[in-house]
């Protein structure tokens, strides 16, 4: 199962994207859903995790694995017909801090390797666009480097206090119309849309009950972090938050975009519909 005839290979489709997305940050990509070839969903499975738990179909990646070139096969077959059909996501619930829970999502292997494989291109398009000091969901990216990024900047601008600020229900309560037609300023193509539909509406699977909600996104799918979808649904008003050397706190709204960030601002996003964002004053550094 390699590349079809004349295509080039995987090596130089999602680079050459990439430089694309960077010539021209405007461009609008149409007709990418084609490079999602038999390559392209083998890297997609070796970049798959492993070690996750099964989906609904109780299929692990070991037992996928074991027929991978006809499983790949056809699931290129079924990508090209369009005769894909995302499975429901099963729904556990893990604990959070303050005796809540948090609901977490476990898609398909084969799901997940789809995922991947969108992801990749989504990858491709909008990486560009994001500075370097952007952390969240990024390869080569972590949480630490974050940290040792807010670490920097508080004791070269003598910062004291932090400001840790959230949004209540964010994956539970994204407008999925928006989502869409925010993706569609870069990413057009309807092969691409049509997969993000049909994941946003696969239903989910709780304790045995299925379900089809007609809001918000599933948390733990390879496509479901803030660069993959959600970022780029805060494309809304944000309140700037400004602690003054006397430790008087501004809120100052303006425009916002997290591709627009810098890395001394402190997005605060007002309410928006459902989406109502909480921030605790109060946490000294030093």
């Amino acid at each position: 199962m390699g590349e079809t005839p004349g295509s080039p290979p995987i090596s130089m489709k999602l680079p050459s994207i990439a430089a694309q997305a960077r010539r021209s940050p405007e461009m609008v990509f149409n007709n990418v859903f084609h490079l999602i070839d038999g390559d392209v969903l083998r890297e997609a499975y070796r970049r798959t995790r492993k070690d996750r738990a099964p989906g609904v179909d109780k299929v692990t990646a070991k037992q996928y694995a074991e027929n991978l070139d006809e499983h790949l096969r056809d699931l290129h077959e079924r990508l090209r017909a369009n005769r894909y059909v995302a499975p429901p996501v099963e729904r556990v619930w893990i604990a959070k801090e303050g005796g809540k829970k948090r609901p977490i999502s476990k898609p398909c292997f084969e799901d997940k390797i789809v995922q991947r494989a969108v992801v990749m291109i989504l990858e491709a398009i909008f990486e560009p666009a994001f500075q370097a000091f952007s952390h969240g969901f990024r390869r080569g990216h972590s949480a630490h480097q974050a940290v040792e990024e807010v670490r920097a900047q508080c004791s070269t601008l003598h910062i004291n206090w932090r400001v840790d600020a959230d949004v209540s229900g964010f994956f539970d309560n994204i407008d999925r119309r928006h989502l869409r037609e925010l993706i569609k300023q870069r990413v057009n193509d309807g092969g691409i849309l049509r997969l993000i539909g049909k994941w946003l509406n696969a239903g989910v699977l709780d304790a045995g009950e299925l379900s089809y909600p007609d809001k918000g996104t599933p948390q733990g799918g390879v496509v479901s972090p803030p660069t993959k979808l959600q970022t780029f649904f805060f494309g809304i008003v944000i309140t700037w938050i400004w602690v003054d050397p006397k430790h008087d706190i501004d809120l100052i709204p303006r425009h916002f975009h997290p591709l627009h960030q810098r890395p001394d601002q402190v997005p605060f996003a007002d309410p928006v519909g459902f989406l109502q964002a909480i921030a605790d004053f109060g946490g000294k550094i030093f």
